[in-house]
């Protein structure tokens, strides 16, 4: 069962997909354009161009699981995350959810947090 966790990483394709594409062509798509391998257990994230349909790809291990949902009415907002080579854009766990429920990424604001990543850059920086 397809569920979001911080245990995923996911990956948003940039590009317009043909919504006929299943479990197949989905993954085809992975491989080909975004170069990554689509069972290694991350999901993929693709919209149509109305943006108003989004398909989740994920291999659970034994298969693939396909989630699609359709709005009757509204569109999905496509974050500005940070675009790498193929047309593809990492983004958190947390952003998909916020995608999925329609909440506006930008009128987001968080909190201070303690951040490892941050911290051992700054410790980094101090030892140079």
């Amino acid at each position: 069962m397809l569920s979001v966790s911080a245990a995923y990483h996911y990956f948003l394709y940039r590009g317009i997909t043909d919504f006929r594409s299943g479990f197949d062509s989905l993954s085809g798509l992975v491989r080909a354009e975004l170069d990554k391998d689509p069972t290694l257990g991350d999901v993929f994230i693709f919209f149509n161009r109305k943006r108003n349909q989004v398909k989740l790809l994920h291999f659970e291990g034994d298969g693939f699981a396909l989630y699609h949902k359709r709005l009757e009415s509204g569109t999905y907002e496509v974050p500005d995350a940070s675009v790498s080579e193929g047309g593809q854009a990492a983004i958190s766990s947390d952003e998909l959810l916020f995608i999925l429920k329609g909440i506006k990424l930008r009128s987001i604001e968080r909190r201070a947090r303690f951040n490892l990543k941050k911290h051992s850059e700054k410790i980094g920086q101090k030892l140079a």
